[in-house]
């Protein structure tokens, strides 16, 4: 069963070891002690907090399937005369959308503008992490 030490669940999740600390504390996220004394997550503790953590659809978006959306800032926007690059960071994520200029302009997407990338796709490409020595 994999297990992770708190500065692992804390990188994995995007915050401080402390704020893991506070939430282990609090018994908001179970951990136990392992062999050596360090306090250690369960792998299936930690996913079902962040499940429990995560966040519900946007109430200021229309009605979609999709489920996986991200509001971030717009953190740069590159056009030429038919496409555009608009980049957007989603907390720890950046996110690269290629759309016609068009749109771009049609939704007046500027940097420092608040958007949300939803992502609906067919093909999803999964990565196992390397091990951990």
């Amino acid at each position: 069963m994999t297990t992770f030490q708190i500065g692992e669940a804390a990188e994995l999740l995007g915050v401080s070891s402390d704020t893991v600390r506070r939430w282990v504390d609090a018994g908001r996220l179970s951990a136990h002690r392992d062999q050596q004394g360090r306090r250690v997550i369960e792998g299936v503790d930690l996913a079902a907090f962040v499940r429990g953590q995560g966040a519900g659809p946007d109430e200021r978006s229309e009605e979609s399937s999709a489920r996986n959306r991200l509001r971030g800032i717009v953190t740069a926007v590159v056009k030429d005369t038919v496409m555009a690059q608009v980049d957007i960071q989603a907390g720890p994520f950046r996110v690269v959308s290629l759309m016609s200029r068009e749109a771009v302009d049609e939704l007046d997407l500027q940097v420092g503008s608040v958007a949300v990338a939803v992502i609906k796709s067919t093909t999803v490409v999964v990565e196992r992490a390397a091990k951990r020595p």
